[in-house]
């Protein structure tokens, strides 16, 4: 999948996770996309293994081939090496489908 921030774009590896609210993205690819981490939408999250404060910024995902404009976080710290798709800016703009006994996943975007 890719992040896209004005002429800057990143690769990277992101897990689905639909118990997450946001979509969530490590530190370190805010900072190849030139975004100031802190100059975002603030947003204090928990999670079973704890609480975490991350920093909104609107910018293109693209993964497997849909594409949408999102608000997405970057976690404050640096130490924190987990990258999500959640519910609002990701699977709330997709249709997807898996069939686990055929191995196959279907995926649009939501308007298709």
């Amino acid at each position: 999948m890719s992040l896209t921030a004005g002429p800057e774009t990143v690769k990277l590896f992101a897990n689905v996770d639909t118990g997450a609210d946001y979509c969530f993205f490590e530190r370190e690819f805010a900072e190849a996309l030139l975004i100031e981490v802190e100059r975002g939408t603030p947003s204090d999250s928990s999670t079973v293994a704890g609480g975490f404060r991350a920093y909104g910024h609107e910018l293109a995902l693209a993964a497997l081939g849909v594409e949408v404009h999102a608000l997405v976080y970057f976690y404050e710290n640096p130490n924190i090496k987990r990258n999500v798709l959640g519910r609002n800016g990701w699977l709330n703009r997709v249709r997807l489908g898996l069939v686990d006994y055929d191995s196959v996943v279907y995926l649009s975007a939501y308007d298709e």
